[in-house]
């Protein structure tokens, strides 16, 4: 994933920050408890396609 992109991406829920989670290959969102999944090397940062997380998981 490249750095300057995850600079500039915020969650498109509450517009907060979002980690690199290189291992599941998601973007995820601890406010808002959601992943956005990777495909393909290009962030796939659509509300309705992304994972609830549960508390652990979202830690």
């Amino acid at each position: 994933m490249d750095p300057r992109l995850l600079e500039i991406l915020v969650c498109p829920a509450c517009k907060g920050p979002l980690d690199f989670r290189k291992a599941q290959s998601e973007l995820v969102c601890k406010g808002c408890r959601l992943a956005y999944s990777i495909k393909d090397d290009i962030p796939v940062m659509l509300e309705d396609e992304a994972r609830q997380l549960s508390a652990e998981e979202a830690r």
